[in-house]
């Protein structure tokens, strides 16, 4: 990945972009190192409305303009909200470069926030909590996350709940705005086909507003605090999962804690995929991911079995992981290497690729952390310390979270 350029304007708004050579596209973003970790209970949901009520229209454009001009010219433009970012891309022509500028920037400092608008947009999230709801393998892991940080932000849904949504005012959309969208708060990023002194002269037009002093908001610190759940609605596949804590972002053994997790269960050459799925016929669905955060993270792991195997699984899933810290064999290490590695290098390949990794690199480590930088702490994981890192994240009580009706543990 070429060295990106950095700028940072008089307001605090930080710009960075990557020139790519051999292409004709260009991925731009707008990262804000904001989302629902740093709600309170009563607003649960807020991030993610914000996001969603932007699009319904601004002082120049209506939603249908937003639409309409951006697939005018077969761009793409969408965004999404996390426990803790939320990031506005497109991707387009090179040449569309300042339309895609002007409009995220519209999106974020003149969004109309009509109240019929915000009724209306209320009962889209609803239905999509309702979906979500209605999706047992996705609804368990927000089960999970309230079971492993139970009254905190890092364990509240993303979507919020009928009560917390209901509570939203413009007014709350309005305080959102000024305290998380303040340009000192902001990233704008681009990668593809560019010239960085223009991308720096369209984010000046386009993001006028002066520095802020005021203090940024601060969510819950992660406190990693076991407890279980279990939904027993009547289904035909038992959901599983389980959780421990994991070295964050910041941590030095997150490296060899993610190959671990490849290592049990990233893939279909995993312990869990040969061992529960291929070897006992266990599940159909098993897998295990490191979710790192800025304060900490989790190791967690997910099957999808018939509910009178559940109690087999889950043991033989404990077991497995177990199994893995005492005994991670080198080729398996290497097997893990090699995907995180193919993973990162096949991503930077594209516009879109680049500008996701240059936006987070900035939001994690306030840097740009440079891909080979990345790429030589995966290669010196030992066996050792991929051992050590699952036995530390294993020594501690699990979180659990499980739907379906079968026995627990």
């Amino acid at each position: 990945m070429i060295q990106p350029k950095l700028t940072v304007l008089a307001n605090g708004l930080t710009i960075a972009s990557c020139a790519l050579p051999g292409v004709e596209t260009v991925a731009v973003a707008l990262s804000a190192d904001t989302g629902s970790r740093f709600e309170s209970p009563r607003l649960n949901g807020l991030a993610h409305l914000f996001e969603h009520m932007v699009f319904k229209g601004t002082q120049r454009r209506s939603a249908r303009a937003i639409a309409e001009q951006m697939e005018d010219v077969g761009a793409q433009l969408n965004a999404w909200t996390s426990r803790d970012a939320t990031m506005f891309h497109a991707r387009m022509l090179a040449r569309d470069l300042p339309l895609g500028v002007d409009l995220i920037a519209d999106l974020l400092t003149a969004a109309r926030f009509d109240d019929g608008d915000i009724v209306r947009e209320k009962e889209v999230v609803l239905q999509e909590l309702g979906e979500s709801r209605d999706t047992p393998d996705d609804i368990v892991f927000d089960q999970l996350q309230a079971a492993a940080y139970p009254d905190q932000g890092l364990g509240r849904s993303v979507l919020g709940d009928e009560a917390s949504l209901a509570a939203i005012t413009r007014e709350d959309l309005l305080a959102w705005q000024a305290a998380h969208y303040a340009p000192q708060r902001l990233t704008l990023v681009a990668a593809g086909k560019l010239d960085h002194d223009v991308l720096c002269g369209l984010a000046q037009l386009a993001f006028p507003g002066p520095a802020t002093t005021a203090t940024p908001p601060a969510g819950d610190a992660a406190r990693f605090a076991p407890s279980s759940r279990h939904d027993k609605r009547r289904i035909e596949q038992a959901q599983l999962t389980a959780a421990w804590p994991a070295p964050g972002h910041h941590d030095s053994a997150q490296d060899a804690a993610l190959l671990f997790a490849l290592a049990a269960g990233g893939g279909m050459s995993s312990r869990l995929f040969q061992q529960v799925r291929e070897e006992r016929g266990l599940a159909y669905t098993v897998s295990a991911a490191l979710q790192p955060y800025a304060d900490g993270g989790l190791l967690s792991v997910h099957a999808a079995t018939d509910p009178g195997q559940a109690a087999a699984a889950r043991e033989l899933i404990t077991n497995v992981l177990h199994e893995t810290a005492a005994g991670l064999e080198q080729a398996e290490l290497d097997r893990a290497r090699a995907q995180a590695l193919a993973g990162l290098l096949m991503a930077l390949e594209a516009p879109q690729g680049v500008a996701d990794y240059l936006a987070r690199s900035l939001a994690v480590h306030r840097r740009f952390l440079p891909p080979a930088d990345v790429i030589a702490r995966i290669e010196a994981v030992t066996v050792e310390a991929a051992r050590a890192a699952g036995a530390a994240m294993l020594a501690h009580t699990p979180a659990r979270a499980e739907i379906g009706r079968h026995k627990r543990a």
